[in-house]
Order: structure tokens, then sequence, then C-alpha cells
């Protein structure tokens, strides 16, 4: 069975003020998600499926779906905020997603095999689509045995502002140790710094794996998302803002032994869209490499 795509493209994207998800980036008014279907297509995957609000359903058939749907497998979910158990509610304004472990959860009825789960406004590069898919390849659908794709803290932040990466801690033979969630890493000179728990400055070097939310799941996840959701909306669902991390998840999955995750590294440059000014530079790169015959113009012929 080919692995299948699961594309996290319901966030609201407040801190770009519109819908990323969707906008033109390429030479010839490609998106970044047409990019990574591109790429997960060469790599060997077989299924599509996204993740989107039912706001957004007009627009996502008139960009994605139907321009492509005669080339490639395209199935999509809703990640609602009435997407949660029954005899638990949604508390008086919430306005936020319920966070990207939610969404990978919501995608349960259309995947029926391994699977990666990546953001829609991430460039991960082509060859992380290839590692990825080899290592979905090879692991047995029931097994809780994971992946995701590392990169280096220093090559993914942003000139713009804050950024929220998943800190990794890795052991010997690439295996994940720790990953810890940071929501507001700033560039600095010499790397990088955030605010930990306590209000206290911690300073990094730029060198520390950090993940980009590219990751290699069995169905095996499902039950384990679906536990943590639970116990989350129960501690802290009635937060407006709070949400449940997959680093979260998988950090207790890992530390109580449940299951294992292999990192896997990508030499591919990261980029991205996390503010409306890194769009200039996210066409450069594109542009830079489309002039040098790593992907055709327009990308879908």
């Amino acid at each position: 069975m080919k692995p299948i795509l699961v594309i996290l493209a319901a966030g609201i994207g407040n801190r770009y003020g519109g819908l990323k998800q969707m906008d033109q980036v390429g030479p010839s008014g490609e998106t970044i998600v047409d990019y990574a279907i591109y790429d997960a297509g060469r790599a060997g995957f077989g299924k599509v499926v996204f993740v989107i609000r039912k706001s957004i359903e007009k627009e996502f058939h008139e960009v994605f779906l139907t321009p492509l749907r005669s080339k490639l497998d395209i199935d999509y979910v809703f990640q609602e905020l009435q997407n949660i158990p029954e005899g638990l509610s949604v508390p008086a304004g919430r306005i936020k997603p319920w966070g990207t472990s939610h969404a990978v959860l919501v995608s349960e009825p259309k995947v029926d095999g391994p699977f990666a789960a990546i953001n829609a406004d991430d460039f991960y590069g082509a060859r992380a689509y290839a590692v990825m898919a080899d290592f979905l390849r090879n692991v047995k659908a029931d097994d809780a045995s994971f992946s995701l794709v590392g990169y280096k803290l220093g090559t993914a932040l942003s000139e713009h502002g804050t950024v929220a990466r998943g800190v990794c801690e890795v052991a010997e033979k690439g295996l994940l140790r720790t990953i810890v969630e940071r929501t507001c890493i700033e560039k600095t000179a010499d790397g990088a710094r955030f605010l930990n728990e306590a209000g206290q400055e911690v300073r990094l070097t730029g060198r520390e794996t950090v993940s980009m939310n590219f990751w290699g799941f069995t169905p095996a996840f499902f039950g384990f998302a679906r536990t943590e959701f639970e116990a989350f909306l129960k501690d802290r669902g009635n937060d407006l803002k709070s949400e449940l991390y997959i680093p979260l998840v998988v950090n207790k999955l890992v530390k109580n032994g449940q299951a294992s995750v292999k990192v896997l590294p990508s030499a591919d440059k990261w980029f991205g869209v996390t503010y409306r000014e890194d769009k200039p530079r996210v066409m450069a790169e594109i542009a830079r490499l489309v002039a040098a015959g790593k992907y055709p113009t327009p990308l879908w012929r």
C-alpha cells in the first residue's frame, strides 16, 4: 500500500492575515501545497487527505480539488470545534481550532494505512518526502513506530517575528528522546531565544534539531491521539486559547515507552509563510529551484 499524505490546512492564519494555504507563491500561480503534493507524488505517496474548515470548502474546491482531482487521489475532512467527544461542549467564545493533534485525529475516517502529516504553509523539500515515504513503506500498519523529519533550528526561523517549533533531543540511532513545543522562539544574531514557563530567557545555538510538523504515523496513532484529546478537553478545554499540539502527545508516548520515533534528517532547505512578510523570500526560493530545473513551470501540465 502506498503511504498517505495528510495536509493540515484548517489553521486560521491570524499572524499572516489571510488564507496562506491558498496564497500564490510559484511563478505560474502555484501554492506551497501544490509543491507539497508534487513532491509527495514523485516520492510514492498514493493519496492526499486535506484537513480543512467548512468555511473554506468553496475556495478549497476551486484552488485544489477541481484542478487536481483528475491527476491524483484527493479527499478531505473538516476540522471543526464541534468535533469533540459526546458529553463535552465547546466553551462560549472559543474561536481557535483545537490544535494539530486534533487535526490529525479528525482525518482518521479517510486514512487506512501509514501516513505523513504536514503543515499546509511549509515548504519541506523533495528529499524530505522521499525519506518519509521510504520509512512509511517499511513500517507495519499496527506498529507504534513513528517518525519525524528533523531540521536545524537556525534554518527554520523567521526574520519577521516569533515562531513555534518542537525542539528535539535525539538519542542514539536517531531515535527521539524528548520533544518540547516552544511557541515563541525569536531569532537572534547568534542563534535564538525564548522564554520558559518561569519567564526566564533561554538561549539556543541554532544547531538544535527541531520538528516542523512533518510527521510519519501509523493508524495506531489515532487511538493515542483520541485518549489525549479527551483528557485535554477535560483539563484545559475551557481555556479559549489552549491547543493540543502533536509534540505534546508524541513526547508523552516516547516518555512512557508507548511508541518510538525515528528522526529522519533532511538536507533540504525549509522555508514557510508564518508572516506575510515571509512571502517574498518564499517566492524567491521557489523561483531559484525552478530556475535550477528542480520543478517545471507551470507545475501541473
